[in-house]
């Protein structure tokens, strides 16, 4: 067995150098000048740690690919993937998850139910962008743009005409819809790098518009007091507002600030099912097989027939209709906005799911919204460092599984030879 012994130390100094610029040290204002300070003993321990990992790693390299090469090549009898790929196991399975998602408010507490809703908002957003990357190819960093361009609708609707949730829902979704053909147009032609850029930019220009705009979107200061839905005009509240009435009175029972978070999440999982319903109607019609078509080589897909600018410009629509639906019920939920909620890490985090995911499959991208949202909460400790476990978790994914975790499967007929 060959080891790989400078290649070793190289990449052991790097990760150590590094390390310790980024989290060996920081400043630390001390009355009107700034110190160096250095870390703790248990950060200076993970340093080590991580140090050493890599250089063991690399010292055997070879050995390891070659265990770990085994891994994916691994033989699925041919009865339990039969049994998998049946539609009645399918939706059976599906039935199964729905049913434990409806039970799961009963038993949670009120702070993992507010986590699973985040998680539904993340899912939703990242099975809109997963049209756009996933399935069309084409590479949007500005996508949570359209994520504020919903929540904003709702919130100006409501603060100056009084509109309510469910009508702001449907006005969001049309106007983050109409922003995503808008932003089609110049991006027509552009590809890769080019096209990253146009859309970074995009999602820069609305969070700065709206940190300009001050007489209209109340600028860094955001928007408060967003109406909360109600439930056929119910309120949750102690207390109802003029000419309405409260969820607990009607029903008779006690009042409890359970009823609201049940709810919300009820409503966001709702949102989420339509949302992965409609995506599974999409990718078997023609126009899912264009946008795939598009993905893979667009000059074939010219000789083809198909029209490039019409089918970018539905896959940027769709994809940002769905994220002005996350937006308006963000809006909704939280009760207060601002520009500041709408940041360019949303969109890396958002990317970073579909990538992680395995880019085009739904099922992939759920189970990545949930470990990107839930792994972070579980372990606070390590709240400082979550950027830095994205980024090492892209690069562990890009060098041993470039598909991402379940990627999409399109049914094919093998021929036997």
């Amino acid at each position: 067995m060959r080891l790989h012994i400078k290649p070793a130390l190289f990449s052991a100094a790097i990760t150590l150098a590094l390390s310790a610029i980024l989290l060996g040290v920081r400043l630390t204002q001390v009355g009107t000048e700034l110190k160096i300070i250095g870390a703790d003993i248990d950060v200076i321990w993970k340093i080590l740690a991580a140090t050493a990992l890599i250089f063991f790693y690399n010292l055997f390299r070879e050995h390891i690919e070659r265990t770990l090469g085994f891994l994916p090549h691994v033989n699925i009898p041919s009865r339990l993937r039969s049994i998998g790929t049946r539609k009645s196991i399918q939706r059976l399975f599906w039935c199964f998850i729905i049913a434990a998602t409806l039970i799961f408010p009963l038993l949670g507490s009120r702070s993992q139910i507010d986590l699973a809703t985040l998680v539904l908002i993340y899912i939703m957003l990242s099975l809109g962008l997963n049209i756009v990357v996933g399935l069309a190819g084409l590479l949007d960093l500005g996508y949570v743009g359209f994520y504020a361009v919903g929540a904003y609708t709702y919130a100006l609707l409501s603060m100056y005409f009084g509109i309510g949730f469910w009508t702001g829902l449907v006005a969001a979704g049309i106007m983050a819809a109409f922003f995503g053909f808008i932003l089609g147009f110049p991006v027509l032609r552009l590809r890769g790098d080019y096209l990253a850029i146009v859309t970074l930019g995009f999602g820069e220009i609305i969070r700065i518009l709206l940190n300009n705009l001050t007489e209209l979107t109340g600028g860094p200061r955001g928007i408060g007091g967003i109406p909360k839905p109600t439930f056929f005009n119910l309120e949750f509240s102690r207390r109802a507002s003029e000419n309405a009435q409260t969820f607990h009175q009607f029903f008779g029972i006690d009042f409890s600030s359970m009823h609201r978070v049940i709810f919300l999440y009820l409503l966001a999982l709702i949102l989420v099912l339509i949302t992965i319903f409609v995506i599974n109607r999409l990718i078997r019609m023609p126009i899912g097989r264009a946008w795939e078509a598009i993905r893979e080589d667009e000059i074939a897909s010219r000789a083809l027939g198909l029209n490039p600018t019409h089918i970018k410009l539905n896959a940027f629509t769709i994809g940002a209709t769905f994220a002005g639906f996350a937006g308006s019920f963000f809006a909704a939920r939280q009760g207060f906005i601002s520009p500041e909620s709408f940041t360019f890490i949303e969109s890396a985090i958002i990317l970073a799911i579909v990538v992680l995911g395995g880019m085009g499959s739904q099922v992939g991208v759920i189970l990545a919204a949930i470990a990107m949202t839930v792994l972070p909460e579980m372990a606070r400790e390590f709240n400082e460092y979550r950027m830095l476990l994205f980024g090492l978790m892209m690069v562990l994914m890009m060098i041993w599984r470039p598909q991402g975790l379940l990627p999409m499967k399109r049914p094919h007929v093998e021929l036997q030879q």
